[in-house]
């Protein structure tokens, strides 16, 4: 069997070891998989952001939470081919005005600190964050200019998550996502925005059904390219 690689994305204020829960749930489950989890370079630029993560992006599920996911987002309006992603509450703009007004007023009224309790919640911890406190300000300001356009021909199945638990302006933003571009969405039980650090084996079981579509359509493919070569 053929390896799928599974890229991984953080958003702000985190790195890739937030993913640490998660990976193993993966691994654990599928010896198939290619599981890479790189560090962004929060650069606040998102041409830059994907120029950096587009080898690694290209024929992978991506899988992205926050603004990992709005990356994502961003991939899949690209000439990046991805073969699937998972998209864990990602930014919208102007779809849902004010979905980022409070880790907006989180960080004016507490830097690095207000921002990351106020995007992920409690058990979110000031270490998680990257050592550059600027690297915060710059994906904050990159992910509130951001406006997400409909997916390029061509993209893998693609699924945007939303918590259960999360406030009613991220149910919105999923929503509006699948009206306006038509991308599946589906409500994890019991989790909420930082899902791959509280509730990772719900985003884990999402992601092993995005794997599974992929190969069945790569398996299809293939048998196509056989049969036309007889």
């Amino acid at each position: 069997m053929a390896t799928t690689r599974v890229l991984l994305v953080h958003g702000a204020a985190t790195t890739p070891a937030i993913w640490d829960r998660m990976i193993p749930l993966l691994t654990g489950a599928d010896g198939g998989l290619e599981v890479i989890a790189p560090t962004r370079p929060s650069s606040g630029d998102l041409a830059a952001e994907l120029a950096a993560l587009a080898a690694d992006a290209r024929g992978a599920v991506l899988v992205g939470v926050s603004g990992g996911a709005t990356i994502g987002l961003a991939f899949l309006a690209s000439g990046v081919r991805l073969a699937g992603a998972v998209l864990h509450e990602p930014a919208v703009g102007s779809l849902v005005p004010g979905l980022l007004d409070d880790v907006a007023a989180g960080w004016a009224a507490g830097g690095v600190t207000g921002f990351g309790r106020a995007l992920y919640g409690p058990t979110w911890e000031p270490g998680m964050a990257p050592g550059d406190p600027d690297a915060v300000a710059r994906d904050l300001a990159m992910f509130r200019r951001f406006e997400p356009e409909a997916p390029a021909p061509g993209q893998g199945p693609a699924i945007v998550t939303v918590g259960g638990d999360s406030p009613a302006p991220r149910h919105e933003a999923a929503r509006v996502l699948a009206e306006r571009f038509g991308l599946r969405t589906r409500v994890l039980d019991g989790a909420g925005h930082f899902v791959q650090h509280d509730a990772p084996q719900a985003l884990t079981d999402v992601v092993l059904d995005v794997v599974r579509q992929v190969r069945a359509v790569r398996g299809v493919r293939a048998v196509r390219r056989v049969q036309a070569e007889r």
